[in-house]
């Protein structure tokens, strides 16, 4: 990363961070959209367990996800601040908190796993795949943690190319592993959905295998002892991890958890809502990519001049993020909004989720925009480190506001499983109004020192 000057210097730059970022993002959702396109074309519903299992997950994966991509506002301000030497003890404390975090969700896993999908009275078939690709993905967290520490230290050095090249790298090899694991081709297995779960596990260790190699062999990497002297451990450099990571990590959880109630709820309704809702969200998370990408690349480069104590460039770098997530946001919302139909038939041969899917997309268009805008402001503070109101707000914005209004539409309107995506859109708009409005405030009070 470069000091820059002008606003075409800082849109170069942050399309130089993004672009391999989005294309990482694109092919980690990539797994899940093999998952669930080949899972629903082995049937319904073996789609639906996988839907299931992937909402029990995703607000764990993504909320422990959060705590760890820490290390990247932190390395990138250290960074910034010319502190070269606290950049490695930082990625190696955060690679301990990924092994000790592994270990307890693993944990956890084994105890509640059976009650959790007792209690959504799935029909047996559904419930049986949900637990079995829950069972394979458990293989790939420890890998998939530690994966995302190393992915955070790369991101804060500005050199997002190599994590692009490592994922490009896997996503053969993943859907190879899905092909054969689901339907039992060339000698393996056939598994249904849970081959999807057994799959994107054997798909991590080989990423981590890669991203550990390349830490260590190239540069600039290897000039930070990242693996060196792996007994040093001080539990106040992990508390520095966790203080910025557990506001992420909880903010995340929640918006990732809001998604996954609306489908148990969901889940009262028969198996095609089910899977055409599930459909319709993997392809408006599948979009998500794009504004997530500009907020990833957002908090190292506002992380970097908060660092370098250029406040003046950290505020142009938060706002210009959040104009370009909103451009194509609505780009990418009115293209799903025309082409709905031959977008739902991707994932189901079935007219019945075809049609459904293409009737939740009508609200896609909204969505993006709320999402794009909540997202890059959110990122935005997360480069100042400002975390805990954020986590407030978004709390309150999914909890109290998405959840509500979606449930009352639902079921006390004829608009039925459509309310839960108007609830979503308003809940998300609401996160958007505040996380922005705290970036005004943090720019205007706090960051305002003359620059040298």
């Amino acid at each position: 990363m470069n000091q820059t000057f002008t606003i075409k210097e800082k849109t170069k730059q942050i399309f130089v961070l993004l672009i391999p970022i989005l294309i990482t993002q694109l092919g980690m959702f990539s797994m899940v959209f093999f998952n669930t396109i080949m899972s629903g074309k082995y049937n319904s519903t073996n789609l639906a367990g996988v839907a299931i299992g992937s909402s029990i997950w995703s607000p764990i994966f993504t909320g422990i996800s959060g705590i760890l991509l820490a290390v990247s506002p932190i390395a990138a301000q250290r960074f910034g601040e010319k502190k070269s030497n606290e950049v490695s003890s930082i990625v190696k404390h955060g690679i301990y908190l990924s092994l000790l975090i592994a270990i307890v969700v693993i944990i956890l896993g084994f105890f509640l796993l059976d009650p959790i999908l007792d209690r959504m009275k799935l029909p047996a078939c559904v419930q049986e795949t949900a637990f079995q690709y829950l069972v394979g993905l458990s293989f790939g967290i420890l890998p998939l943690f530690i994966f995302n520490v190393l992915r955070s230290f790369i991101y804060a050095l500005g050199k997002t190319r190599v994590v692009m090249v490592i994922m490009l790298m896997s996503l053969p090899v993943n859907f190879f592993l899905n092909y054969v694991l689901i339907f039992g081709r060339w000698g393996f297995p056939e598994l249904g959905g849970a081959g999807a779960g057994y799959a994107t596990s054997i798909t991590y260790w080989a990423i981590m295998g890669m991203t550990i190699y390349i830490v260590k062999t190239r540069d600039p990497f290897s000039s930070y002892p990242v693996f060196a002297n792996m007994k040093e451990f001080s539990w106040d450099k992990c508390k520095e991890i966790l203080k910025i990571g557990v506001p992420m990590g909880l903010s995340t959880f929640f918006e990732t958890s809001m998604f996954a109630v609306v489908t148990i709820l969901l889940s009262k309704f028969n198996i095609t809502t089910i899977a055409a809702y599930q459909s319709a969200l993997n392809i408006v998370s599948f979009l998500y990519m794009i504004p997530i990408s500009i907020s990833m690349a957002q908090t190292v480069l506002v992380g970097y001049e908060v660092g370098a104590r250029r406040y003046k460039d950290a505020k142009h770098y938060s706002w210009l993020g959040v104009y370009l997530a909103i451009l194509i946001a609505v780009v990418t919302g009115l293209l799903v909004v025309l082409f709905r139909y031959e977008v739902a038939g991707f994932y189901s041969n079935e007219a019945a989720v075809i049609n459904l899917t293409a009737n939740f997309l009508i609200f896609a268009l909204f969505f993006q925009i709320c999402d794009a805008i909540q997202a890059t402001a959110q990122a935005a503070l997360r480069g100042y480190k400002d975390v805990n109101l954020a986590f407030i707000m978004t709390l309150i914005a999914y909890w109290l506001i998405c959840l509500p209004v979606g449930f009352l539409l639902a079921h006390f309107t004829s608009l039925g499983a459509r309310g839960y995506w108007i609830g979503l859109t308003i809940g998300l708009l609401a996160a958007g109004i505040a996380l922005s409005i705290r970036l005004l405030y943090i720019q205007k009070r706090k960051f305002v020192t003359v620059e040298a």
